[in-house]
């Protein structure tokens, strides 16, 4: 893809889902703002790459038992 970005169908096919969900995630602000390049949705991968840190830290951070207040 010219200048490193990413489609909805090569980003569907990252988290192996369908590019209709990938447009709902993008449409409900679950997914990072793509960039609008006439018609189309791009998306930097060094977004979704800290976008996937962010889920991970949080996934973590759930299963870490907190200690009664």
């Amino acid at each position: 893809m010219e200048h490193g970005y990413l489609t909805t169908e090569e980003v569907a096919a990252r988290y192996r889902t369908s590019p209709s969900t990938v447009r709902y995630w993008r449409m409900t602000g679950y997914l990072p703002v793509g960039t609008r390049y006439g018609r189309r949705t791009l998306y930097a991968p060094a977004d979704l790459d800290k976008w996937d840190q962010e889920r991970r830290a949080a996934e973590v951070a759930a299963r870490v038992p907190h200690p009664a207040a």
